[in-house]
């Protein structure tokens, strides 16, 4: 108990120091960058129809897939304690054999190509 009273109270100051120091050194100056109500990166006083590249959120989603590729294959450690781990080999084999296959096709369609 004293250990778990010891780490609630360590974490708690740990807390309120990062936050004091952040609220103590950080600079607040506001700039007209700032102020302006769309923070994406587009012109707010331009037209609204302009062309959307849609390189930006296809890499997003390739983030996301193999962010979650990692949270799939993160209990593999854990998984070769199972009745089969030759089958769970496999099994992460398929999933890594897919996600690669998928990026090499995307590559060479061009698809991670920031700039054309």
């Amino acid at each position: 108990m004293n250990m778990v009273i010891f780490m609630l109270t360590l974490s708690l100051a740990l807390t309120i120091i990062l936050t004091s120091l952040n609220l103590w050194l950080t600079q607040i100056t506001p700039d007209l960058e700032k102020l302006s109500p769309y923070e994406c990166g587009f012109d707010p006083l331009g037209s609204a129809r302009l062309p959307f590249s849609i390189r930006s959120s296809s890499v997003a989603i390739l983030f996301l897939l193999f962010d979650l590729e990692i949270a799939l294959l993160l209990p593999l450690p854990w998984a070769t304690q199972l009745q089969s781990p030759p089958m769970t080999l496999v099994w992460t084999s398929i999933i890594i054999l897919l996600l690669t296959i998928g990026l090499i096709y995307e590559w060479m369609q061009g698809g991670l190509e920031w700039a054309e």
